[in-house]
């Protein structure tokens, strides 16, 4: 005798899918809003407002926020963004070459720096003058922040250029090559602006994390003229005993990350379409 088919159990009848999936979105719902709720009617707003947004703190530190502390900033990110772009696209055709030693120093490089401690780095160029007398990082304190930044993000940016060069068809090469271009010249004039192209939205990445890696600079001991927005923050929430300072600077971060990281998005989405 054939089995007959199970049928369901009355009372209990069988969800889609899809209605699964409507009721399960609609629990997580509920408990988010709970949960927001629960954290309104549990904050003590004027004991927060009072102690990280008092509105006299910030009117205070807003002009040399923005006339020492955010400059420094870009002036640090910037100088280790074009110091890591440079030599990050140098360690990638090193990485990328036929000559073994190159490849070695490359590969050596990056993984040190990628595999250490930012922070560390950082501390190491403060001892730099002590294990090498008679030594100055060009630039003085602006120097020893955009080398630190400039080091680390190197590494990363190397990797990032490295897919790019990958990327362009050896076509490109060989029709440069047969156009009676040199090898190096085809890299120069075909290979490379192709992968620049190609690795622009990873490369905003980057920038933003070099952004955010400036903070760092405090460990180098800048005090006046040379903090950054996280060392200002720190100094003034110190001096008003208030937190309002640090959350000064964060949003001034947020106010240039996120437009960038907007841009990061669109880059990456438009570089999608095109494919």
């Amino acid at each position: 005798m054939a089995d007959q088919p199970k049928t369901a159990e009355p009372g209990r009848a069988r969800l889609s899918p899809r209605k699964k999936q409507r009721i399960s979105r609609g629990i997580q719902y509920v408990v988010l809003a709970a949960a927001l709720v629960a954290v309104v009617l549990y904050a003590d707003w004027p004991s927060l407002a009072q102690n990280f947004a008092k509105v006299d703190v910030a009117k205070e530190a807003l002009p040399e926020l923005f006339t020492i502390a955010l400059r420094n900033t870009i002036i640090y990110t910037v100088g280790g963004f074009v110091f890591a772009f440079v030599l990050g696209l140098v360690l990638a055709l090193m990485r990328l070459s036929q000559v073994r030693p190159y490849r070695w120093i490359s590969i050596i490089y990056i993984e040190i720096f990628r595999g250490l401690p930012a922070l560390l780095i950082f501390l190491l160029i403060v001892f730099l003058p002590l294990a090498l007398p008679g030594f100055e990082v060009p630039g003085g304190t602006y120097g020893q922040g955009i080398l630190g930044l400039g080091l680390v993000g190197a590494a990363y940016q190397a990797e990032i250029f490295r897919a790019g060069l990958q990327a362009v068809p050896k076509g490109q090469t060989e029709a440069a090559r047969s156009l009676g271009m040199s090898a190096t010249r085809a890299q120069i004039t075909v290979v490379i602006p192709q992968a620049i192209r190609m690795v622009i939205p990873p490369t905003t990445n980057q920038f933003v994390a070099l952004l955010k890696d400036s903070s760092l600079v405090l460990f180098l001991g800048v005090s006046g003229e040379y903090v950054e927005l996280a060392k200002f923050g720190n100094d003034l929430a110190s001096q008003y005993a208030n937190a309002t300072p640090i959350m000064v600077a964060g949003v001034t971060y947020l106010i240039v990350t996120i437009p960038l990281g907007y841009l990061a998005s669109r880059l990456e989405g438009r570089k999608g379409r095109t494919r």
